[in-house]
C-alpha cells in the first residue's frame, strides 16, 4: 500500500510536468497507451492464465466513466494545487458509500453517516464555496472523485466474476482507444522531456493498480487506507520543491477531516465485514 501511495503520488508529478507540455486529454492517451505497454509483459507472459471475459459492455462502460473521472483528476493536477488537487481526490470513498447504498443496495447505519458527512465538511472547508480564495476548477476535481466512486463500484461488481488482472487489462483496452478520441480534437506532438513524464504517468499508473490488486489480497481495507495518506506529504512536499506551492491552512484542515472520515468508513466497513464472517455458517 505503501508502494501505491508513492506511485500515484509520483505520478500526479508526472502529470503536472507533461501538461505543461501538451493539453490534458492528451496526457490521458498517452497515460493508458504507455500504460497498457507496461502492462502486456506481465499478463501474456508464457504460464499466465489467458485473459477472457463474458462482460465486455460492462468494461465498455466502466472506462467510459472511468476516462471522464481521469480527464477530471488530470485537468485539477495540471491547474490546481497539488495538494488541493490531492486532497479533494480523498473524497471518493465517501460518494462511493452513497453510490454503494444507491446501486448496490447496501445498509449503511448512523456512525457511518456521520463519517460521511463530516467528510463532506471537510470538502467544503477546502473548496470554501463563496469565499475569496474559492476556484470554480475545485468542483472539477470533486467531479472526478465523484465518478471514480462510480468506478469503483464497477470494480466490485466485475471482480465477482473476473480477477483483478483481467479487470485491469480490459480497462486498458477499452481505456486506449477512448481516450484517443477527444486528443486528436487538440493533438500537439509532445517533444523532449515531455516524452519522459508521458512515459512516466503510463508506467506509474499501471504500476499502482496492480499493487492496489494485490494490497487488497494480502490485508484488510482498514489497516490499508491509513497508509494510502502518505501519499498526500510526498505531494506536498515535491509541489513545494519543484513548482513552489505552500499548503494553505485551509486544505490542511480539510485534508485532515476528509482523512479522518475515511479511516472511520473503512474501520466499520471491517468491522462489519469480519462480523459477517463470524456469523457466516
Amino acid at each position: 500500500m505503501f508502494g501505491i501511495a508513492m506511485a500515484f503520488g509520483l505520478m500526479a508529478i508526472a502529470i503536472r510536468l507533461a501538461t505543461a507540455y501538451v493539453p490534458t486529454q492528451e496526457v490521458a492517451f498517452f497515460r493508458n497507451a504507455f500504460g497498457l505497454l507496461a502492462l502486456l509483459p506481465m499478463l501474456l507472459r508464457p504460464g499466465h492464465a489467458p485473459l477472457r471475459t463474458q462482460q465486455l459492455p460492462r468494461y465498455l462502460l466502466r472506462s467510459a466513466i472511468g476516462l471522464a473521472s481521469m480527464l477530471c483528476g488530470f485537468w485539477a493536477l495540471g491547474h490546481l494545487p497539488l495538494s488541493q488537487a490531492v486532497s479533494l481526490s480523498y473524497s471518493t470513498p465517501l460518494f462511493v458509500t452513497i453510490a454503494a447504498v444507491l446501486w448496490l443496495g447496501e445498509t449503511v447505519r448512523v456512525r457511518r453517516w456521520a463519517a460521511v458527512i463530516a467528510g463532506f465538511i471537510g470538502v467544503l472547508v477546502i473548496v470554501r464555496p463563496g469565499a475569496h480564495g474559492f476556484q470554480a476548477g475545485s468542483l472539477i476535481a470533486v467531479s472526478a472523485a465523484m465518478l471514480s466512486a462510480l468506478v469503483s463500484i464497477q470494480i466490485k461488481q466485475l471482480t465477482r466474476v473476473d480477477g483483478p488482472d483481467t479487470v485491469v487489462f480490459y480497462t486498458y483496452v477499452f481505456w486506449v482507444p477512448l481516450s484517443l478520441l477527444p486528443a486528436l480534437f487538440v493533438w500537439t506532438w509532445p517533444t523532449g522531456i515531455a516524452w519522459l513524464w508521458l512515459l512516466a504517468t503510463g508506467i506509474l499508473g499501471t504500476v499502482g493498480q496492480l499493487l492496489w490488486t494485490r494490497a487488497l489480497r494480502l490485508g484488510e481495507v482498514s489497516a490499508l487506507t491509513p497508509i494510502s495518506f502518505t501519499q498526500l506529504p510526498l505531494v506536498v512536499a515535491l509541489g513545494w520543491l519543484l513548482f513552489g506551492e505552500t499548503l494553505d491552512r485551509w486544505t490542511l484542515l480539510g485534508a485532515a477531516i476528509i482523512l479522518a472520515a475515511n479511516a472511520y468508513i473503512a474501520h466499520r466497513e471491517a468491522v462489519l465485514a469480519r462480523r459477517r464472517r463470524t456469523q457466516a455458517p
